[in-house]
């Protein structure tokens, strides 16, 4: 089997929205569409017993939202397909930020009635500035919300996406009858009826066909040809290259929980979307046909199975084949490692592979040698860019609430670290320990689980600092560094990796901070 044909069977792709927009759901559906599950189970409703497969963490079952980015796959028309799944709350911003790392082009769901959201725009953003294809899906049709030219506009507005619509709604809401399939040419009627299985499709190829009328009404059938046509004059006819290079976004219409309209954009998404793309290192661009396998840690996820203690450390591979049981360089601890048992995610199990291709994503169990960004090849000495950590927005002291188990809870705050869930810093002046997240509700995911996966108790202290910003000077024994060091003495940490971090209390005194030091540099994210 040669490894183009491998790679161009690949499509890696990421669900990305506003929280409640419907990833976790139309993840479901695409995994019932590819026939890896059987049975589709929605986040949120409790009349559906089963929970949605890629939602694993206790906590995420509890509140209806995904905390942590899962990795499907499934085989679909031939193309093997890797789903990564990312939360959409924005207190977990920063792991959908490095998935978006892994990831080859996007889907972007949008809540028929809400429109765009501000975690949307945020996310879109990321994604323009890679360039990375975008599929839009307008999601909750069959509930009442805005007009389907409206929401074009507005993911053209405030998206800043030069968009074409693929399939286009019959009515909407009470009235939604179904969805026209520019891209097939047919029509697929909404019964409503069938939320866990999949319905055909009536083929149309021309929409002026008398024949409409007895399916959708007459009044239904002269709204869509009038609609069409409107679409049809006012936007761009969907070009392949335009979409690879990020300049035209397709949308799509339907209901992932009522299973409808996921199949349109699946079959057009296998044909049009981007195979693995090459990335750049910090020494070359690097591309998935070349024979010498490299790859990178995007995400850790410890206690997938709070039974073991795993940690799994997740790899994009970029470049070759990965092959079990095969030294590779650890570029940042200039180590060779080899690995016994590497998972593949096939829907909701683990299964262990013996070659992986570009494209896939590779859970490697960890004993603590991986930090999120790691590089892994062959033998070259290169790393991979842009998996960066922020400066985090919220600061606590963190305490032990059980002396006795002062060992478990070190373990947990560490391992917990590593996965990139929040910062630890230690100040220089007492050792006490702070967390600092991006977003307040880590603060409740990191006590639930260190009381949960680790057996330790912590308590919170509010602190008040306003950013975090990591410091670098030329030389450490300049007089300004030094009186610096003296001046702020309490206001400085260190990172888990030793670095020298300045915890400004305000934007004011960093502000004079950097007037009165102007030898010093201070970064907002660690990955200067």
């Amino acid at each position: 089997m040669s490894l183009e044909k491998e790679i161009n069977k690949r499509r890696t792709f990421g669900i990305i929205s506003h929280p409640d927009a419907g990833k976790t759901t139309l993840t479901e559906k695409l995994l019932l569409f590819g026939g890896a599950i059987q049975e589709a189970g929605a986040v949120k409703n409790n009349k559906i017993k089963k929970g949605a497969t890629s939602d694993f963490m206790e906590i995420e079952r509890q509140r209806g939202i995904s905390v942590a980015t899962s990795v499907l796959a499934f085989i679909y028309k031939n193309k093997k397909i890797n789903i990564l799944d990312t939360p959409g709350h924005k207190d977990f911003a920063e792991d959908t930020f490095r998935t978006l790392s892994a990831v080859d082009s996007v889907i972007v769901v949008i809540d028929v009635a809400k429109g765009v959201e501000e975690q949307t725009e945020k996310l879109v953003e990321v994604c323009r500035m890679r360039k990375i294809p975008i599929i839009v899906f307008i999601n909750k049709l069959d509930r009442e919300g805005k007009d389907a030219f409206d929401l074009l506009d507005e993911v053209e507005q405030k998206l800043g996406l030069r968009v074409t619509p693929l399939s286009f709604p019959i009515g909407m809401g009470y009235d939604f009858k179904g969805i026209y399939n520019i891209w097939e040419r047919n029509i697929n009627l909404f019964t409503g009826d069938n939320k866990q299985t999949i319905s055909k499709a009536i083929h149309f190829e021309d929409v002026n066909n008398p024949k409409l009328e007895t399916y959708i009404g007459e009044t239904a059938a002269e709204t869509l040809r009038e609609e069409l046509e409107l679409a049809m004059e006012v936007y761009p006819n969907f070009d392949r290259t335009e979409y690879l290079n990020g300049e035209l976004q397709p949308v799509f219409f339907g209901s992932a929980l009522n299973n409808f309209g996921v199949r349109e954009l699946l079959d057009c998404f296998v044909e049009i979307a981007p195979t693995p793309r090459p990335k750049e290192s910090d020494t070359r661009l690097v591309h998935p046909n070349e024979k010498d396998f490299s790859g990178f840690v995007f995400k850790i996820h410890a206690n997938m199975d709070p039974k073991h203690r795993d940690r799994l450390a997740f790899i994009k591979i970029v470049s070759g084949v990965f092959k079990r049981n095969t030294p590779y360089l650890h570029v940042r601890l200039d180590k060779n490692l080899k690995f016994s048992s590497p998972n593949a995610f096939f829907a909701e199990k683990k299964q262990i592979v013996d070659e992986s291709f570009p494209g896939d994503i590779v859970g490697l169990h960890d004993t603590g040698n991986f930090k999120i960004g790691d590089t892994l090849t062959a033998g070259e000495q290169m790393n991979y860019k842009g998996v960066p950590s922020f400066s985090p927005e919220h600061f606590r002291y963190i305490n032990n609430a059980d002396p006795m188990k002062s060992k478990q809870l070190n373990k947990g705050i560490s391992q917990l670290m590593d996965e990139g869930v929040a910062q630890l810093f230690t100040l220089d002046l007492n050792n006490r320990k702070i967390i600092g997240t991006v977003g307040a509700l880590q603060y409740e995911v990191i006590q639930y689980r260190l009381e949960h996966e680790y057996g330790a108790k912590c308590s919170y202290e509010n602190l008040n600092v306003f950013k975090a910003c990591w410091i670098e000077v030329d030389n450490e024994k300049d007089p300004q560094f030094l009186d610096f060091k003296r001046v702020k003495q309490k206001f400085l940490a260190r990172d888990k990796e030793d670095k020298m971090v300045f915890l400004a209390d305000s934007s004011f005194s960093l502000q004079m901070t950097q007037q009165k030091y102007p030898k010093i540099k201070f970064h907002f994210t660690s990955e200067y």
